[in-house]
C-alpha cells in the first residue's frame, strides 16, 4: 500500500487544498481494498468501485486504488452518500464502506486542541483507526458483476429513437430493443424546441413506453 502523505497530496493536488472528504476517499480505498486482500494501486480491472455520491470523495478513491470511470472500473450511484461498495470482480466478493454515524464527534478526540470542526476532522480522519472510521458491511449485489461489466463490442440501437446502446444496457419491450430514456427511465426531457427538431420522434416515444 501506498504511504498516506504521499495519496493525500497528489489527491490535494487535483483541488489545489485538502479537505476532509477527500481524506475520507483515500482512507475508505486503503480499508476497503485491504478488507478485499487487493494490492494497490490497481492497473487491472479486477477491483470495482460503486460510489455513491460524486465530488471530491471521488478523487480520493480514484487516487488511492487507480479506478476510474473511463477504465469502467468506477461506477456512480449518486444517493448523495461518502459510502462506496468495493468488489472483487473475480470472486464477486462484495462489501460497503461508509463513515459511522458519530465519525464527526469522534474526530474531535483525534485533533485535541482543535476547536474547529473542519480542521479537526481534517486531522482526525487521518489518524483514526480504520473501525472508528468506517462501518464494514459484506453485501450482495442486485445486479451481477458480470452485467455490470457487460462484454466487449456489444452494442445494438434503440427501435424508437435509433441511438446506439452499448455494454448491454438495453431494455427488451415487445422483442426489440429500445433504451432507457425512450421508456421513460431518464434523467431530462426533451424541450419543445427539441420536439421540433425531431419531429414525430414523440409519438413513436410514447409508443415504446406503452408496450
Amino acid at each position: 500500500m501506498q504511504a498516506l502523505a504521499e495519496l493525500l497530496n497528489r489527491s490535494a493536488s487535483r483541488h489545489s487544498h485538502l479537505c476532509p472528504r477527500q481524506v475520507l476517499g483515500v482512507r475508505m480505498a486503503l480499508t476497503g481494498a485491504q478488507a478485499l486482500g487487493l494490492d494497490l494501486p490497481r492497473k487491472d480491472k479486477n477491483l470495482l468501485i460503486i460510489a455513491e455520491t460524486d465530488g471530491c470523495f471521488l478523487d480520493g478513491l480514484e487516487i488511492a486504488t487507480g479506478v476510474s470511470p473511463g477504465r469502467r472500473t468506477l461506477r456512480i450511484e449518486d444517493y448523495g452518500k461518502i459510502a462506496a461498495t468495493f468488489i472483487d470482480v473475480r470472486t464477486g466478493e462484495a462489501i460497503r464502506l461508509a463513515p459511522r454515524l458519530d465519525v464527526r464527534s469522534r474526530a474531535l478526540s483525534y485533533a485535541p486542541g482543535e476547536s474547529r470542526h473542519y480542521f479537526a476532522q481534517l486531522t482526525g480522519y487521518q489518524v483514526m483507526p480504520a473501525d472508528e472510521l468506517f462501518s464494514v458491511t459484506p453485501v450482495v449485489l442486485t445486479t451481477s458483476v458480470e452485467d455490470l461489466v457487460s462484454r466487449a463490442g456489444m452494442r445494438t440501437n434503440c427501435a424508437a429513437c435509433g441511438e446506439e446502446i452499448i455494454n448491454e444496457r438495453e431494455i427488451i419491450a415487445g422483442g426489440e430493443a429500445y433504451c432507457r430514456s425512450c421508456l421513460g427511465q431518464t434523467y431530462y426531457r426533451v424541450s419543445a424546441q427539441g420536439m421540433q427538431i425531431f419531429a414525430g420522434v414523440d409519438r413513436v416515444l410514447i409508443s415504446a413506453a406503452d408496450r
